[in-house]
């Protein structure tokens, strides 16, 4: 009988417990979870405090009951909360959406008429598909440098090209959901500024890993999800500027997106504010859940956090380049800044039997696909195999994702796992 041996790991450093019981993650027994990029799992504080206002769930805004005084407030509370944490100016809006493709989604529809949307080949579908005809879409850079660079000349020639007065909007990530790897946001939000442009930061998968402030980054609108951020509800949020958004017609029209509505068809005064687009009884426990989890995230000693994170991730991109026949994916070079999101390949395995082995024999939940980002997944698969010489790596990868509640032991399970398959 022939046995395998797992590459041998550099020891984590000693990392101290989370400092409070409300971010433990809720999970099921055996089961280890690396799909956090998809879905992470739900933090107790979410869980907790949407236990604890179930009773008194009622109707938001215009209610005149002490249940629905009380929702109310919690709602209110919690766009508060969130705003705070994300570092919202004081004239920002605070719009509850679905998640970050909604929120974006939301924003392409604001956008003024004949605004240029500039994003990057390397983007989520969510901040790919949206924005309007004629938007420009940017080569992946080789590194963040090299993003910069590219946004710069971008943004001189279509000054150059068009009335200084069109508007311009800058859509980036903060970090990839396919790599990982961190973007220059603040950098980016520069040079946005100094032509004249707006910038808007997809966090979805950078908030969950690491503080994101509005202000300090100087961007002008921040989307992020609540099931990326421990509050899987159905909540997710766009803040930034106000005048483009009372400008837009609603999102969705509708009871509580008005101010008055006459007897003619078209007699409507719309609101301002974010009730404008927040149309229809909106989603209260996913409000109220996120705004525990972003609460609990602020008393939390996030360096530390970060830092046990930062091990782990350590660990499993070291196990997997010791593995001969694992291959990373990557845009900028092995050292670049990053969060716990590694993709890979297998060579000689289609990704898809791979993700189903490592879920029936060793209960080990991966991402398999191209990630919702299939321009930037098919590239790097292509750069893989240029970079490796290898001929038989599939056409899909793998992704494991770690955050709150990811261990070591489940680390050295996965990479136990696919050392089998060598």
């Amino acid at each position: 009988m022939s046995v395998t041996l797992v590459p041998s790991l550099p020891s984590l450093p000693t990392v101290p417990s989370a400092p409070s019981a409300p971010l433990d993650v809720l999970g099921v027994p055996g089961e280890i979870n690396l799909d956090y990029a998809a879905s992470a799992p739900c933090a107790r504080a979410a869980a907790d405090a949407v236990a604890e206002l179930l009773p008194w769930y009622a109707s938001v805004h215009r209610g005149a009951g002490a249940l629905s005084r009380r929702c109310t407030l919690a709602y209110e509370q919690a766009r508060q909360t969130i705003g705070d944490f994300f570092g919202a100016r004081a004239d920002d809006h605070v719009i509850f959406t679905r998640n970050t493709t909604d929120a974006l989604n939301l924003l392409a529809r604001a956008v003024p008429a004949g605004t240029t949307v500039v994003t990057n080949a390397s983007e989520h579908h969510a901040n790919l598909l949206p924005w309007p005809r004629g938007s420009v879409r940017l080569p992946v850079p080789s590194d963040p440098d090299g993003a910069v660079r590219d946004l710069a000349a971008a943004l001189t020639e279509l000054r150059r090209g068009s009335s200084p007065a069109l508007p311009v909007l800058v859509a980036v990530t903060g970090a990839s959901n396919v790599t990982g790897e961190r973007w220059p946001v603040a950098e980016l939000a520069r040079v946005a500024h100094r032509h004249g442009a707006r910038i808007v930061l997809d966090a979805a998968q950078l908030a969950p890993h690491a503080p994101v402030d509005l202000l300090a980054l100087d961007v002008d609108y921040l989307a992020v999800s609540g099931h990326k951020l421990y509050a899987p509800f159905g909540a997710g949020v766009l803040i930034g500027r106000a005048d483009w958004l009372d400008a837009a017609p609603p999102y969705l029209a509708g009871g509580g997106a008005t101010s008055h509505v006459g007897p003619a068809t078209h007699d409507v005064t719309w609101a301002t504010g974010p009730a404008r687009h927040e149309g229809g009884t909106p989603n209260l426990l996913g409000a109220v859940a996120l705004a525990a989890v972003c609460k609990a995230l602020d008393e939390a000693d996030q360096g530390t956090l970060a830092a046990h994170e930062q091990a782990l991730l350590t660990r499993l991109r070291t196990g997997l380049a010791a593995l001969p026949h694992v291959v990373e994916l990557r845009t900028f070079g092995p050292d670049a800044p990053r969060v716990g999101i590694v993709s890979f390949v297998v060579a000689g395995w289609d990704s898809t039997e791979v993700a189903t082995r490592l879920a029936a024999e060793h209960h080990i939940g991966v991402r398999d696909g191209l990630f919702c980002a299939h321009p930037l997944a098919r590239r790097l698969l292509g750069e893989a195999a240029a970079r490796t010489g290898r001929r038989d790596l599939p056409p899909t990868a793998l992704r494991a994702s770690i955050g709150l509640g990811s261990t070591a032991a489940q680390v050295d399970r996965l990479l136990a796992a696919l050392a089998e398959l060598g």
